[in-house]
């Protein structure tokens, strides 16, 4: 079995340009960054560490545990390495294993013939030592083994998020054009906002930025609303240890919001989708949500951000229709925001200029493969 206690390199990665508010995160929980990169960074720790990384992180995507760092010219070299990697020990030889990649190698035109090398040494090298093989295929809801492979530098890993952390289970029900969770947790974090705050929402869609705002005033977790991790199929894994992590985890969470968080949207169906993924989170108590036009959101009195996700014209929408909309968007800021930090996010910086008022910064993001801003605004 696979010694849970044993220190190594931890990948964890984000969406591009995501890093600071993962370092932030990552450090928050008591880790030193020993290396960071355009979407993730390198810490060392264990697979202990693993399950907390998994379960607390909300601007990650995966985290991989570092198994071996080698070098590899081709396929067959690849295949002779790992075969000497000990899966006996993290993978049941009764049990499922999928692989992943990232490949840049001049040999390798298929990068599903490379992952078809690393299942098959991981089946023969089990069958070898036990006389049995796992099952292997595509499917992330067990053991899953990442390779990195870029030139001849080759590293592989144990994915012990399985599927990706941005699904924390809590959407049941999308709308239009949905917002990734780990974007917008990303968006809460780079917003100016502090639990206590007031925390306004309109054009909420189906809820998710609301939602994380949510989670973060509540100090919740969001990897707890999820019961399946890549980390709960390796051999070794103890489930006592896990649930007393997810016990005080649970514990260490706010009851009380001195805020307001109020989502609303001028599409009924989107508020019901809203409120249908908050009950699902857990936080459905927490945010007010009404169905009306975003000039008609109540702006309480008191500190607070108002954070707006407007469409942008790369999947809803054209721009000529759009303009007026962001016209009006200023409108609002200046008319009805006065002393809160508004925030706007979009993909099209020629609409962005119709919002009409001098940004306090311009934070740069992805959404998929979108180029995106997150706009401050000061309002005044």
């Amino acid at each position: 079995m696979a010694d849970f206690s044993q220190k190594s390199t931890i990948s964890i990665t984000c969406p591009k340009l995501m890093t600071p508010y993962l370092r932030k995160e990552v450090e928050e929980l008591g880790f030193k960054v020993d290396h960071e990169r355009l979407a993730g960074l390198e810490i060392t720790g264990s697979l202990n560490d693993c399950m907390k990384l998994n379960l607390c992180l909300s601007t990650a995507h995966r985290v991989h545990f570092l198994l071996k760092k080698f070098e590899a010219h081709n396929a067959d070299q690849l295949h002779e390495k790992l075969v000497k990697i000990p899966w006996e020990e993290y993978i049941d030889r009764s049990g499922y294993v999928s692989v992943t990649s990232f490949i840049k190698n001049n040999t390798i035109d298929n990068t599903q013939f490379a992952q078809l090398k690393v299942k098959d040494a991981i089946v023969d090298r089990i069958r070898q030592e036990t006389g049995a093989r796992p099952d292997s295929g595509s499917d992330l809801n067990h053991t899953v083994v990442f390779l990195f492979w870029k030139n001849e530098e080759a590293m592989v890993y144990l994915d012990t998020s399985g599927e990706s952390i941005s699904r924390r289970g809590y959407r049941v029900q999308n709308h239009t054009a949905p917002m990734q969770e780990t974007l917008a947790a990303t968006i809460v974090q780079a917003s100016k906002w502090e639990p206590g705050q007031h925390f306004i929402n309109p054009m909420c869609g189906s809820g998710t930025i609301a939602i994380e705002a949510a989670l973060k005033a509540l100090n919740k977790p969001a990897g707890l609303l999820r019961p399946n991790y890549g980390i709960k199929h390796i051999l070794g894994f103890d489930v006592g240890e896990w649930n007393s992590l997810r016990t005080d985890l649970k514990y260490q969470g706010n009851k009380d919001f001195e805020g307001r968080i109020l989502a609303t949207d001028h599409d009924r169906r989107a508020i019901q989708a809203a409120q249908k993924n908050a009950k699902t989170a857990g936080v459905d108590h927490l945010i007010e949500f009404k169905v009306c036009d975003f000039r008609e959101t109540e702006i309480p009195y008191g500190d607070g951000v108002v954070v707006m996700n407007p469409p942008y014209g790369e999947r809803i929408g054209h721009d000529q229709q759009l303009e007026s909309l962001y016209t009006a968007i200023g409108d609002f800021f200046k008319q009805d925001c006065s002393g809160k930090w508004g925030y706007v996010f979009t993909g099209n910086f020629d609409l962005a200029k119709k919002v009409g008022l001098r940004t306090n910064q311009r934070i740069e993001l992805f959404n998929s493969t979108i180029e995106c801003r997150l706009l401050e605004y000061e309002l005044y």
